[in-house]
C-alpha cells in the first residue's frame, strides 16, 4: 500500500495526546469516586456497574479518528478488478465492390452505419481502432477510446481497388502492437535492424484484443491471408470475419460498369477458425447490425492502482458512530 499525501500522518501525533487526556480524566474520576462514592456517583448503566465497558466508546472514537487520519493520507493499492476492457480493430474491405447497392444505400455505407452503432455502445475501457484494406492495408485510426475520432475515421472510408485480406490482418496487428507500445514498421533513415518476432502465446490463449474483418469479395492480392491469420493466432488475437453477399456471387453495377463479385466464404471461415473467432454472413442491413450485437468484448481481471480513501473514510465514520451510539445508550452523553 502507498499514500498520495503521506504528510497527513503528522496528525497521528494527536492520538496519543487524546489518549493521555482521557487517562488523566479517568484518574480524576477515580479520585472523585473514592471521595464521593458513598453519595452515589459510581458510574452505572441501567442500574448496573459496567466496569471496564465504559472504556469502549472512547476507544472506538480514538480508532475512528486514527482511520480518518489514514484516509486523509489518501491510501492506494494495486487491486485486481474485473472489467470490460480490451482492443477491437474494425477492418473494412474498401475494394470497389463495396460500392454496390444490394445493401442500401451501398454495402460500404451499410457497414459504416452498423460499425458506428457498435462503437457508440462500447464502454470507455474498450479501445477501438480502424483499418482499411484493398490491394494494401493501412491504419485509419489507431486504437483509442475517443469515440468522436473513431466515428470520424469510419466516415472517411470509401471504396478503392482490389482485395487483400492478408494486408488487412497485418495492418490490424500493427495497430494492436502500436497501442500496446510495441515496435511497429515506421519510416527511418537509420540502418534497418531485424524486428524481433513476437513470442507465440500457448494455443488457446487469447489477449483482450480482437479484430472484426469485413469483406465482400475474393482475396486477389498477396500475402497469403491464412499465413497472416496464423501469425495473429500466435499472438492470441481472435478474428471475427463478416462476409457480405452470397457465396454464389452476384453481378453489381458500380459507376456504370457491370462487375461480377463473389464472396470467398471458405477463406473467411478458415481465418476465423485459425484464430479462435467466428464467421458471420450478412445478407442485408439487419443481419449486419445483428452480427455486431453478437460481438462480445472480453471480461478481464487487470491489476490497477486504486485509491482506497473512500473505504477508510467509511470505516472511520462507522467507528465514530458506533462509539457515539454506545455512549448515548450507556451514559446518555457522548464520550
Amino acid at each position: 500500500m502507498s499514500f498520495i499525501w503521506p504528510v497527513a500522518f503528522v496528525f497521528l501525533a494527536l492520538i496519543p495526546v487524546c489518549a493521555a487526556l482521557y487517562l488523566r480524566l479517568q484518574a480524576r474520576r477515580r479520585r472523585m469516586v473514592a471521595t464521593y462514592g458513598s453519595l452515589g456517583f459510581t458510574q452505572q448503566a441501567g442500574g448496573k456497574d459496567i466496569g471496564a465497558l465504559r472504556h469502549i466508546p472512547p476507544a472506538l472514537f480514538l480508532i475512528g479518528l486514527t482511520i480518518l487520519i489514514v484516509a486523509l493520507a489518501r491510501p492506494q493499492a494495486i487491486i485486481s478488478l474485473p472489467r470490460i476492457a480490451g482492443t477491437v480493430i474494425l477492418g473494412f474491405d474498401v475494394s470497389g465492390s463495396m460500392g454496390a447497392d444490394d445493401l442500401k444505400p451501398t454495402r460500404m455505407e451499410a457497414a459504416k452505419v452498423a460499425a458506428r452503432d457498435f462503437v457508440q455502445r462500447q464502454p470507455l475501457t474498450v479501445q477501438v481502432g480502424v483499418v482499411a484494406f484493398s490491394d494494401n492495408g493501412f491504419s485509419v485510426q489507431a486504437p483509442t477510446n475517443d469515440q468522436t475520432a473513431i466515428l470520424a475515421a469510419i466516415t472517411r472510408l470509401s471504396p478503392e481497388r482490389g482485395t487483400s485480406l492478408g494486408h488487412g490482418i497485418q495492418a490490424a496487428l500493427n495497430s494492436i502492437a502500436s497501442g500496446a507500445g510495441e515496435t511497429t514498421h515506421l519510416y527511418s533513415n537509420l540502418t534497418p535492424v531485424p524486428t524481433p518476432t513476437p513470442t507465440p502465446v500457448p494455443k488457446g490463449t487469447y489477449t483482450p484484443a480482437v479484430m472484426v474483418l469485413l469483406s465482400d469479395g475474393e482475396n486477389n492480392e498477396n500475402p497469403d491471408p491464412l499465413a497472416v491469420a496464423q501469425a495473429a493466432a500466435d499472438r492470441g488475437v481472435r478474428i471475427y470475419t463478416i462476409g457480405i453477399g452470397s457465396p454464389g456471387g452476384a453481378t453489381v453495377k458500380i459507376n456504370g460498369f457491370s462487375m461480377h463479385t463473389q464472396l470467398d466464404e471458405q477463406t473467411l471461415q478458415q481465418i476465423a477458425q485459425i484464430t479462435g473467432g467466428a464467421y458471420y454472413n450478412a445478407q442485408n442491413e439487419m443481419d449486419l447490425r445483428a452480427i455486431y450485437d453478437n460481438l462480445q468484448t472480453q471480461l478481464i481481471v487487470k491489476p490497477e492502482q486504486t485509491e482506497l480513501t473512500a473505504m477508510f473514510v467509511g470505516a472511520g465514520v462507522l467507528a465514530l458512530l458506533l462509539g457515539g451510539i454506545l455512549s448515548l445508550l450507556w451514559f446518555s452523553r457522548l464520550p
